[in-house]
């Protein structure tokens, strides 16, 4: 069985990233898992009492993407999909690519959020760091804006 791993930070490129994985799944006969990865607050070491801060912020962060991705989960299953979902803490390109390896993927299907070159190349994205360096081929769902009307999605393929 195919495993496609499925990175979703639930913006509004993640229904067009669930759609293109559960396409790409049923096609295969394979699963989708479904992955977040919660970033922890940067909080310089010279403010000690926002520590507690942060991790109250990052256990709310965890039971967010527990909930949102139990959901996402079952939206896949009900298309008769088999689905399941994990999060980790932490920084998302290594974590995604940790995710990828730990569990065989086949594909990763990711969205971009389709910021200008300039912005991928002095901030960068964690679509292209994933797609730089993961050791199984990447599918980028990229967010492109159309005046007047939300997001519109189109495929792009990269073989890695």
């Amino acid at each position: 069985m195919k495993t496609i791993l499925a990175p979703v930070d639930f913006s509004d490129a993640t229904d067009a990233v669930v759609a293109e994985a559960t396409a790409l799944a049923r096609a295969l006969h394979g699963r989708v898992v479904l992955f977040n990865v919660v970033k922890p607050p940067s909080i310089p070491a010279e403010y000690p009492p926002l520590l507690q801060d942060a991790a109250e912020i990052i256990a709310e962060g965890e039971k967010h993407a527990a909930q949102a991705l139990a959901g996402l989960e079952a939206k896949i299953c009900s298309d008769f999909v088999t689905a399941e979902h994990h999060h980790a803490v932490g920084a998302p390109i290594s974590l995604i690519l940790e995710e990828a390896a730990q569990r065989k993927a086949d594909y990763i299907v990711i969205g971009s959020h389709g910021h200008t070159a300039l912005y991928e190349l002095l901030i960068g994205g964690t679509a292209q760091g994933v797609l730089k360096r993961a050791k199984c081929p990447v599918l980028i769902v990229p967010a492109t804006k159309v005046k007047g009307r939300k997001s519109q999605r189109r495929r792009t393929v990269a073989a890695v």
